[in-house]
């Protein structure tokens, strides 16, 4: 996969925030003032108190983040659906702009917007300002996973979130780093026990998709023998085997084959197994095969079909789906959170089907055990 230059990403993201944002100050001033003589009072529709509120905040803290030169992108999910939504509508409309306040007046506690960490370093000058604007600020730190493992580092912590909060309505911050793979990376919102859920409006105590919370761990799980992964039928290489084993991890068993259902097993140390699971691509769904060695049974695990995001994980880049919940989902069952003490990998998954029996005459190729 071609690699995508950051600076080329940051570039197109700070030009189309800055238009977006440029937009929205320039209707406001040159547009609603002009025709209505107020903000937001007189507007066709007429906008609630709450709304007004909502972009009265997010002007002011643009104020103020612009005031201490601290370049900041637009990456509210909501805001920047209702603005893809309405380009084309924007781009042929000879009427001028959309209704005042339509996009950043959206119904919700807060706005998202993001800053790379290098981009300012003095954020006591930020807050006294912030102070005197009226914000209240919560800067919530966690542990810097760049230094995970080193004894006398491990434990420093770095700023992944900043909120500020005027009147009803929160500005959410999210802290972007550079990492050495040419790709930015975020912590995940978490907050503390005793932390007052009043200051901050967050239906969901996460930054992203889902909850931050699918794997409990946050880590590699420590008392788990097994690591899965998965990889696309059409990705598959030959050379796969002898790479594995070049690496040190020596081939366990060989079931299924390139056609259909096939899966590869390493031994690493301290006992830990590396299972590949290769995926197959229907019209409707996704799935991966499994083999019973000792009967020849066959199984299949379906999947909604889905897509493929980066992520960071142990300091690692890798893909994960896109649709985390509906995958988690469909292999755990809605219920995926409780604990469940035993566990049959042929009965128990809730995507689980039965596919037949290898024939014996290809047991030889299909059930290779080592």
């Amino acid at each position: 996969m071609q690699k995508v230059n950051k600076n080329v990403v940051l570039a197109v993201l700070s030009l189309t925030s800055l238009v977006f944002l440029l937009f929205q100050l320039y209707y406001y001033k040159f547009y609603l003032s002009q025709k209505n003589g107020a903000v937001f009072s007189k507007a066709r529709g007429s906008q609630s108190g709450q709304d007004s509120t909502r972009w009265h905040v997010v002007r002011k803290f643009l104020g103020l983040i612009s005031s201490h030169n601290i370049p900041v992108y637009l990456i509210d999910p909501l805001i920047l659906g209702l603005v893809d939504k309405d380009i084309e509508q924007i781009r042929s409309s000879s009427d001028g702009p959309s209704p005042e306040c339509k996009y950043f007046c959206a119904p919700r506690d807060f706005t998202t917007f993001a800053l790379l960490d290098k981009a300012w370093k003095h954020e006591v000058g930020l807050f006294r300002t912030a102070e005197k604007m009226g914000f209240q600020w919560l800067k919530v730190l966690n542990k810097d996973p760049r230094l995970d493992g080193m004894d006398d580092l491990s434990g420093t912590e770095i700023p992944l979130h900043y909120i500020f909060k005027l009147a009803s309505h929160a500005i959410h911050l999210v802290v972007f780093y550079e990492r050495s793979g040419n790709f930015l990376w975020h912590g995940p919102l978490r907050l503390k026990q005793h932390m007052d859920r009043k200051f901050v409006p967050f239906r969901k105590l996460h930054f992203g998709r889902y909850p931050g919370a699918y794997e409990k761990q946050c880590n590699v799980i420590p008392y788990s023998k097994d690591v899965d992964l998965g990889i696309f039928i059409r990705d598959y290489k030959a050379d796969i085997i002898p790479a594995f084993q070049k690496a040190g991890l020596p081939l366990k068993h060989k079931f299924g084959k390139v056609e259909d259902s096939l899966e590869l097993s390493f031994q690493g140390d301290d006992d830990v197994k590396l299972d590949i699971f290769f995926f197959y691509e229907e019209d409707d769904y996704i799935w991966n095969g499994g083999t019973q060695a000792k009967s020849g049974k066959k199984f299949k695990y379906l999947f909604p079909k889905f897509t493929l995001c980066w992520t960071e994980f142990v300091g690692l880049k890798v893909h994960v789906p896109c649709e985390t919940l509906q995958y988690v989902e469909a292999n755990y069952g809605p219920d995926w959170k409780v604990p469940v003490k035993t566990w049959d990998w042929k009965n128990s998954p809730s995507n689980v089907q039965y596919n037949g029996v290898w024939p014996v005459d290809e047991w030889d190729e299909v059930i290779q055990i080592y």
